[in-house]
């Protein structure tokens, strides 16, 4: 099959979607012609570069295209548009990971005209969460009830995202659980446990709790450092550090501000964007991996079970079932009950321990990226199938 993925961004400064496209599309390349169109964006304000340009990436081709009015988050790109108009028709099938971004209608729009299916895959972008609600109401009424009706499926990751499918309109026919998936084979050879403790300045004897992912207000980073005052002030545990490591999405002012006012800002260590090298470093040095709030299914739960550390998150935003004493806790959304939770896993080595073990097994067992990608390859293939039928 010839396959175009199409994703707004793919600097991984940007998370979970495009670690997800990069991982699916290099498996799908073993077997398919794979595409992927996306824009030069760097970060929110910055490009990979003005022009056009392809490069081939393990065994499949990315396509770069310049956008404009880089400051409405929307990656206006003309030139993608040309791309669409001149080469959509060649594909087999079109895999879409964004719906309210201007690459969405586009494609929307031409593989309407030129009859070529598609599949949508929002990745927890279907609430109207965060900023702009009544710009996401305008966008969905003129354009996401749209796309979700004439795709010919709608992934979701999880029970939850399919309920909101559902609530959306989108067919029970048309909607597949599709979970996130990782390699791992990729962690198999890790860095020395101590090493990111070592590169930070972080003392030996000091449990981690970290969070890693965008600085935004929906992620609960308030909660969290809430929990984490109450974990130093009302339970008496002072061997722990905080770490809030990832790039910058307009709410780390906020945090920093909550931090110092709650006076736990000296222990708490904002490190910024981390490489992959460092990432992985902070995982497994990582006692407990806190997610407060989440959409969909995000990477970075599958990463940090990967190298066995456990997970706590809370019952503020979506819910994964394999979490909830397997992998780690779903707490209530409380300062209270999260740092509860913490306490239980970063002070009793026996329970992180077993914890640890079923983390490694979870990622083996049920989200190895080989065994995503055959569901996923199941999908195409009865979508085209259809088409020309």
């Amino acid at each position: 099959m010839k396959i175009l993925q199409v994703i707004p961004v793919l600097s991984i400064r940007f998370g979970g979607p495009v670690a997800v496209v990069r991982s699916v599309s290099r498996e799908l390349a073993k077997r398919h012609d794979v595409t992927v169109y996306t824009t030069t964006a760097l970060d929110r304000e910055n490009d990979l570069k003005e022009t056009p340009f392809e490069v081939e990436n393990n065994g499949y081709r990315i396509v770069y295209f310049p956008r404009i009015l880089k400051f409405t988050g929307f990656n206006i790109s003309p030139a993608m548009t040309r791309a669409m108009k001149k080469s959509l028709r060649k594909y087999d099938i079109i895999h879409l990971h964004s719906w309210r971004h201007f690459q969405d209608i586009i494609t929307h729009h031409y593989s309407m005209k030129y009859n070529v299916p598609y599949v949508l895959q929002p990745h927890g972008s279907l609430p109207r969460i965060g900023s702009k609600r009544w710009l996401k109401w305008i966008y969905d009424m003129s354009f996401g009830r749209s796309l979700l009706r004439h795709a010919s499926k709608v992934l979701a990751l999880n029970k939850v995202e399919a309920d909101q499918c559902r609530y959306m309109g989108v067919p029970e026919r048309k909607i597949a659980v599709i979970p996130n998936g990782i390699d791992p084979s990729e962690y198999a050879e890790l860095p020395p446990k101590g090493a990111f403790k070592k590169k930070f300045n972080i003392s030996e004897d000091k449990k981690i709790i970290l969070y890693l992912g965008r600085i935004h207000k929906t992620k609960g980073i308030d909660l969290l450092i809430k929990a984490y005052a109450y974990l130093i002030k009302n339970m008496n545990f002072k061997d722990a550090v905080l770490v809030i490591a990832g790039p910058d999405d307009g709410y780390l002012n906020e945090a920093k501000a909550l931090a110092n006012s709650l006076r736990v800002y000296k222990s708490t260590i904002f490190i910024g964007f981390l490489n992959t090298e460092d990432k992985i470093r902070s995982l497994v040095d990582g006692d407990v991996f806190v997610t407060p709030s989440f959409y969909g299914f995000p990477i970075t739960f599958l990463e940090a079970c990967a190298v066995g550390t456990p997970i706590i998150t809370t019952s503020l935003g979506d819910r994964l079932e394999w979490i909830d004493g397997k992998v780690g806790y779903v707490t209530q959304p409380t300062p209270k009950d999260l740092a509860e939770a913490v306490y239980r896993i970063i002070s009793d080595e026996e329970l992180r321990k077993k914890l640890s073990r079923n983390c490694i097994n979870t990622v083996k067992s049920y989200f190895s990226l080989e065994k995503v990608v055959e569901r996923l390859e199941k999908i195409y293939e009865k979508v085209v199938k259809s088409k020309v039928l």
